[in-house]
């Protein structure tokens, strides 16, 4: 006994066979992101006493970069996957949810390599 009518079956509706991964993906990155995030608490903390040119040390130190560069991809991609999720659950019309999925697709990868960007940037000491 099948369950899907045959209009459903003529459209084509069902499994895109991408929402396992999206999931996984969404669950690995906030695995991710609670060492991170933890880490990122504790060197806020550490650092909140510095000056500009302590500050930019601790960031210019590599196992610090690669931390800071680590949480803003695991942070930007996770923020992405996650709205992208409210977007198609709570924007029931097409136009409007197109537009803000292409807004989060086009924006945040974009913020992504803004901050990744700085951050590279002050670690090459060039401020």
């Amino acid at each position: 006994m099948k369950l899907r009518s045959p209009l459903g079956v003529a459209r084509g509706l069902g499994s895109a066979k991408s929402g396992v991964q999206h999931w996984w993906l969404q669950r690995v990155t906030a695995i991710a992101l609670v060492p991170l995030a933890l880490w990122f608490v504790v060197a806020v903390i550490r650092v909140a006493g510095m000056d500009y040119a302590g500050a930019s040390a601790w960031v210019a130190a590599p196992l610090n970069a690669t931390l800071l560069v680590a949480l803003l991809v695991a942070l930007f991609w996770h923020a992405q996957l996650g709205l992208q999720v409210v977007l198609e659950d709570y924007i029931h019309a097409h136009g409007p949810r197109v537009f803000a999925q292409i807004i989060i697709r086009l924006g945040l990868p974009l913020a992504a390599l803004a901050a990744v960007l700085a951050v590279l940037r002050i670690a090459s000491g060039n401020q």
